[in-house]
């Protein structure tokens, strides 16, 4: 058989499994953990591992388009190293897209700078290949320090900010949602006061990119997941969907809670839980709407998942051997 007609039959093979909502394994990157949907059938997914966003097609394993950001976030070190900047949360307003940091310490509770980024690119849709570019404005350097120096926040934030961002009461940034009149909700995998996940309305958005001005703090919404941490957050136009899970590593405590998928109607309502079969053995970070469809697709961070006797997240598994899956929702 022709190599084009072995392509071929790929491709449409791919194109069946995803018509069919089956799983597809995305190749070069293991820990996707925000994405973001690029017309009617590509997405930019950023891993926290890693300073570059990927462009796939939705269906094919082969990334079409990389945006190294390395020199932009400040990644690069003097001597060429790159630090790990955890991308961990996106969202969309118009062509501009979103993209939060961790924010967290190391596992040793020492503060990591570079973890500390807010930032956003433009979403670039009339070329052949869709991509996004960053802004001709810097990232944001000091959202938690003046998160911790808001008197309605620090209680929430100062201790927590201290400690190992996968321990009972540290501090992880993992959800980023648009609101409908253009501002932010910042959703908190850590800490779970009283168990319940937290979310921070950001409500200047745009000016804190474009112009560096202070960052607005709503009040903090409390949400009850069944004492899990907002894992993914996302509104789809008429309320909002939240991936719950455990607080830390699910790999190291097989006992920990579950993911799950909530609605919420937002802030005065509680989340309630959708039944749903599909997180049975995805670990998922990443939920996004594929423009024009009405549907959902969600990503797996498959970091812990092994790879021969490595983990896939391993800096000695070569990025061709790395992979993420993803799926639709329905």
């Amino acid at each position: 058989m022709s190599t084009l007609r072995i392509l071929g039959s790929t491709l449409l093979a791919f194109a069946a499994a995803t018509a069919q909502g089956q799983v597809t394994r995305y190749v070069g990157i293991c820990d996707a953990s925000a994405a973001v949907g690029l017309g009617p059938d590509h997405f930019v997914v950023g891993d926290d591992e890693k300073h570059t966003l990927f462009v796939y097609r939705v269906g094919q394993p082969i990334a079409v388009d990389q945006v190294d950001l390395g020199a932009y976030l400040g990644a690069i070190t003097n001597a060429g190293d790159a630090e790990e900047v955890d991308i961990e949360g996106a969202a969309r307003i118009g062509d501009r897209i979103y993209w939060i940091a961790s924010h967290g310490s190391n596992g040793k509770g020492l503060p990591q700078p570079v973890r500390r980024r807010f930032f956003a690119t433009t979403a670039v849709e009339n070329t052949l290949v869709p991509t996004v570019r960053p802004l001709a404005t810097p990232p944001y350097t000091n959202l938690l320090e003046k998160a911790l120096a808001d008197p309605k926040l620090a209680p929430l934030l100062e201790r927590a900010s201290k400690l190992d961002p996968e321990s009972e009461e540290g501090l992880s940034i993992e959800g980023l949602a648009a609101t409908p009149n253009g501002e932010l909700m910042i959703g908190l995998r850590n800490p779970r006061p009283h168990g319940q996940a937290l979310v921070l309305p950001l409500r200047n958005p745009a000016a804190v990119l474009d112009k560096g001005a202070d960052p607005l703090f709503g009040e903090v919404i409390r949400i009850d997941l069944g004492k899990r941490g907002i894992r993914s957050l996302e509104w789809s136009g008429s309320e909002y969907l939240i991936v719950g899970g455990p607080h830390g590593d699910r790999s190291k405590d097989p006992s920990a809670l579950s993911f799950e998928l909530f609605r919420w109607s937002g802030p005065g309502a509680q989340p309630t839980l959708v039944p749903q079969s599909k997180f049975a053995d995805l670990h998922p970070e990443a939920l996004f709407n594929i423009k024009g469809s009405g549907r959902w697709y969600v990503l797996s961070d498959d970091g812990d998942m092994p790879v021969g006797d490595k983990k896939c997240k391993s800096k000695k598994v070569p990025d061709e051997k790395k992979g993420f899956r993803g799926t639709f929702l329905d």
